[in-house]
C-alpha cells in the first residue's frame, strides 16, 4: 500500500482529528466520519495510524543525554491536586543560577513530546520544569487517548493551582535566578494566559494556540505576552480579536504571530500536524523572548 503523506490529505481530516483530540466527538464517531476519506487504497486503520502520535520514532532526547541533567521532582499543591510531580531539566554545563521556564502540556498529561520540550528548553540554557496534571490520577498513562480521558476528570482551575505551585517551586529552586517564564500548548496556553493574570511576578508568558484569559481579567496582566497561532486553527483563533482588543485597551505588552498554512498542534513533532518550519521559527522566537525578559 502506498505510504500516506500529509500533503495528500484534505484539511477536513485534520479538522476532524482536532475535534477528536479535544473531546468534541467520541472515538466511534471519529472512526465513522474518517471512513469517508478512506478511498484509493487508503484504509481507516491506516489513516488512524498516520494521524496518531508516534512517540517511538519522534523522540528527540535519550534519557542519558550528556547536555542536560534531568530528574522527576515531587511537590505539594494544596489548592490543586495535592501531591504533584514533574520533569525538571537543566543544562549540564550551567555556571551559577539560570532563569526558569515552566512548560505546560496539552489536554493529555506529560507525554513524551512535552518531555522533549522540557529538555529542549534546558539545552537552550534554562532550568525547565514540566508538571504532570495527571499525577494525582496515577500519572500520564502511556497513551494520549487515555490521558485525555483522565485529564477531563480534573477541574481545570485546580490544575491551574498545580502550575502556580510549580511556579513557586521553580522560582525558589537553588539553580534558578528567580526569574521564571511559562510556555504552554493548547490547554497549556490557557494556563499561560491565566498565569499572567494570577502572578504579577511572572516574567514572561508564551501561549501556543490555546484559550485566552477573560477580558475582565486582562487588567491584572503584568507579564509580557508572546502568542502563537495557527492559520487553520479557526476554533481557537475566534477568541483572539476580543482578547487583542482587551490587551490594547489596557495597554498590555504583547506580540502575536500567525503561521500560514499551519494547523492547531503544529509545534508537536509527534503527529502529522507538525509543521517543521513553523515550529522551528516559533520556538526560536520563544527562546529569544525568554532571553530578553528573564535576564
Amino acid at each position: 500500500m502506498k505510504p500516506i503523506k500529509k500533503e495528500d490529505l484534505k484539511q477536513e481530516i485534520f479538522t476532524l482529528y482536532d475535534d477528536y483530540c479535544h473531546n468534541r466527538i467520541e472515538r466511534r464517531d471519529f472512526v465513522k466520519r474518517l471512513s469517508a476519506f478512506a478511498v484509493g487504497g487508503i484504509t481507516v486503520s491506516s489513516l488512524m495510524s498516520f494521524l496518531m502520535p508516534d512517540y517511538l520514532k519522534t523522540k528527540r532526547f535519550d534519557s542519558n543525554d550528556p547536555r542536560i541533567i534531568t530528574e522527576y521532582v515531587e511537590y505539594d499543591s494544596p489548592l490543586g491536586g495535592g501531591k504533584m510531580r514533574g520533569l525538571l531539566a537543566r543544562p549540564a554545563d550551567a555556571k551559577g543560577k539560570i532563569p526558569g521556564i515552566i512548560v505546560v502540556h496539552e489536554n493529555r498529561g506529560l507525554n513524551p513530546y512535552i518531555e522533549d520540550t522540557v529538555k529542549q528548553a534546558a539545552v537552550d540554557g534554562f532550568i525547565a520544569f514540566g508538571p504532570d496534571a495527571l499525577y494525582p490520577l496515577g500519572g500520564y498513562p502511556g497513551n494520549d487517548d487515555e490521558g485525555r480521558t483522565m485529564q477531563a476528570k480534573r477541574d481545570r482551575n485546580e490544575i491551574l493551582e498545580d502550575f502556580i505551585a510549580a511556579f513557586e517551586l521553580l522560582k525558589e529552586h537553588e539553580h534558578c535566578t528567580g526569574n521564571v517564564g511559562i510556555v504552554g500548548f493548547c490547554f497549556g496556553a490557557w494556563i499561560c494566559n491565566m498565569m499572567a493574570v494570577k502572578r504579577p511576578d511572572l516574567k514572561a508568558s508564551v501561549p501556543f494556540y490555546g484559550g485566552q484569559a477573560p477580558a475582565e481579567l486582562v487588567p491584572n496582566i503584568k507579564a509580557p505576552l508572546q502568542l502563537h497561532y495557527a492559520e487553520l486553527d479557526t476554533r481557537v483563533n475566534e477568541g483572539w480579536p476580543p482578547y487583542e482588543a482587551a490587551l490594547k485597551e489596557n495597554s498590555k505588552e504583547y506580540e502575536v504571530f500567525f503561521y500560514p498554512g499551519a494547523n492547531h498542534g503544529f509545534h508537536n513533532h509527534s503527529t502529522p500536524r507538525y509543521d517543521e518550519a513553523a515550529a522551528k521559527l516559533a520556538w526560536e522566537r520563544t527562546i529569544e523572548f525568554f532571553r530578553n525578559h528573564l535576564k
